[in-house]
């Protein structure tokens, strides 16, 4: 990312443009090509491992910066993120709103608000993520809100790899989207060419 771009943020102007989004990935060696297997099940010839970029706090921060710009006038009092992705999304998201930061994990399978977490009912939740592809982990997220009474109010996501096609019901936004192809494992390009798939994410298969 150019200086300009740094300055131009810090100075409390407009968040970056999708381009420039994407060079702080690219900076950060973030999106990645060959044969992966996602989360979700599917198959790609390309990965974005938010992880890169997100290691770098400056960099976490210009991108939630972004993110949170769509939500500032919600009045967003929680911001919450499924592990292990949306862990450092939440957190930086929460900072630059100035609300706390919560996570989801599963347990035996199921996602749950674990360590002594809690919400309130009505308590005004944007639920965030770090990429996602069909959306299940956002949808989890959404029904442990629910079901504690708290009231969704947005999702917002770093990449959108569905190119803007899912549709969480709610007021949504994401700083870049990617149309990235990606296949079942029955009809994948990439195996019948005998290609190995890896699973780049932080977890197994």
């Amino acid at each position: 990312m150019n200086n300009e771009s740094n300055n131009r943020l810090n100075k409390g102007n407009a968040p970056l443009t999708s381009d420039e989004y994407l060079d702080v990935f690219r900076k950060s060696a973030a999106l990645l090509d060959g044969h992966f297997l996602l989360t979700s099940g599917k198959h790609s010839a390309q990965y974005m491992q938010c992880a890169q970029v997100l290691q770098y706090p400056d960099r976490a921060a210009i991108l939630a910066e972004g993110l949170a710009a769509s939500f500032r006038d919600m009045d967003i009092q929680t911001v919450i993120g499924p592990a292990m992705g949306g862990i450092l999304v939440a957190h930086e998201v929460a900072k630059a709103l100035g609300v706390r930061a919560l996570f989801t994990e599963r347990e035996n399978g199921i996602m749950r608000l674990r360590r002594g977490f809690t919400l309130s009912p009505g308590e005004r939740v944007l639920v965030v993520e770090d990429v996602i592809t069909t959306g299940g982990s956002v949808r989890e997220v959404l029904s442990v809100v629910r079901e504690l009474k708290a009231i969704p109010v947005g999702v917002g996501v770093l990449v959108d790899r569905t190119g803007g096609i899912v549709d969480f019901g709610l007021p949504q936004s994401s700083i870049i989207q990617l149309n990235i192809q990606a296949f079942e494992a029955q009809e994948c390009p990439l195996c019948a060419q005998g290609i190995p798939a890896i699973k780049p994410g932080s977890r197994k298969v």
